[in-house]
């Protein structure tokens, strides 16, 4: 598959995606679990259907020591009996904040208060801006038909 358009060609949209890199790196810095925050984007990058989202997810995944079994049953983390609680709980909150457009009323009650069980106030925070920085890659990668496979573990560091 051959890209639409070179993101990164274009000095308008390189310059914001840089401004969404940077965002991602400062969620880092808020307690929330780095494999949290992999999971829920290799999730939400499954549900968009973006392949070089989920390919850079799961390649970093395995790189900080996560088993294949757990980086392989994201797709089916309800049924799955190897993900925490908590992890539970970010990956259903990653789910219906991506998933808006499917429920009238957004994400439901139940789901946040599930998440704020196993969150303070800054990692429910750094949740949602994950969630949201996750979205915004996967919709500029699928629109512009980005191809996957080629990912280099810490490659946009």
């Amino acid at each position: 598959m051959e890209a639409r358009l070179n993101l990164m060609a274009s000095p308008v949209a390189a310059k914001a995606f840089k401004q969404i890199v940077a965002a991602g790196h400062a969620l880092g810095e808020s307690g929330l679990p780095f494999a949290t925050r992999e999971f829920v984007n290799l999730r939400v990058s499954q549900i968009n259907g973006c392949a070089g989202c989920v390919d850079m997810h799961t390649k970093e995944l395995a790189h900080a020591g996560e088993s294949a079994v757990r980086i392989n049953l994201v797709a089916a983390w309800r049924e799955a009996t190897v993900f925490s609680e908590a992890e539970r709980a970010a990956l259903e909150l990653a789910e219906q904040g991506t998933r808006i457009a499917d429920a009238a009323g957004g994400v439901p009650d139940e789901v946040w208060e599930n998440a704020a069980k196993h969150y303070d106030e800054e990692q429910l925070a750094a949740l949602v801006a994950q969630i949201a920085i996750i979205n915004a890659f996967n919709r500029g990668n699928v629109m512009t038909r980005q191809p996957a496979g080629d990912y280099r573990v810490g490659q946009y560091r």
